[in-house]
């Protein structure tokens, strides 16, 4: 299916012009925003700052049922009072299941290495080959974020100031969104999605050339 744009309202104020391809309807911002995360600047502010929990999704709430004996001996001995307290996931104020945090700050699968930087205890188990998940998709996707229409699926450029380091480290390798979340992307949605995102990048760019 050939990517053609087309409009939607982003909020009650705003337009943002959004690309279809398939049933997923992709913000143009993913094509033009550049993105690499910098970990020694932010040190993973993301795991720690928020109202909540990271988003979860149904059949991930089984898999942290799952996993969870061998992500453990990664997790902090604070992390692992949370769970115990909470649970695995809770229901936030959206009714969405998200991650606990300790204390109202940092997700309960957050450790700290020696420079204080936020890693997930999850992914470490699972570069370890402990486990086969990498980290919830919500986390792996992030800045794009999910929402679920009637009857399409919006990926939208998430906004958030901690992450001015990603987009600075992002204009100095000349990495785009997109791009930067190749390995994600094609997670969720496979090899085909992301061939169809690349194909929407190059109209975008042939378009500019014209105009």
């Amino acid at each position: 299916m050939k990517p053609v744009i087309c409009y939607l309202y982003r909020n009650l104020a705003t337009f943002a012009n959004m690309i279809m391809i398939d049933d997923k309807l992709v913000s143009d911002e993913l094509f033009e925003k550049k993105f690499v995360c910098d970990l020694g600047a932010c040190k993973g502010a993301c795991c720690v700052e928020g109202e909540s929990g990271a988003p979860l999704e149904e059949d991930e709430l089984d898999i942290l049922e799952e996993i969870i004996d061998e992500v453990k001996p990664y997790m902090r001995k604070e992390g692992i009072d949370a769970i115990e307290k909470s649970g695995l996931y809770e229901i936030d104020t959206d009714g969405e299941y998200v991650t606990p945090l300790v204390n109202g700050k940092e997700c309960a699968y957050v450790t700290f290495d020696k420079t204080g930087t936020a890693k997930c205890s999850i992914e470490q188990a699972y570069r370890d080959g402990r486990i086969d998940f990498p980290k919830p998709i919500s986390c792996h996707l992030y800045p794009i974020r999910i929402t679920e229409l009637k009857d399409f699926t919006a990926l939208n450029f998430h906004h958030w100031p901690i992450c001015k380091p990603a987009h600075t480290c992002g204009a100095k390798l000349d990495v785009k969104v997109y791009r930067f979340l190749k390995e994600p992307l094609t997670r969720k949605y496979g090899e085909s999605f992301f061939e169809k995102v690349e194909a929407a990048n190059n109209l975008l760019e042939s378009q500019s050339e014209t105009t």
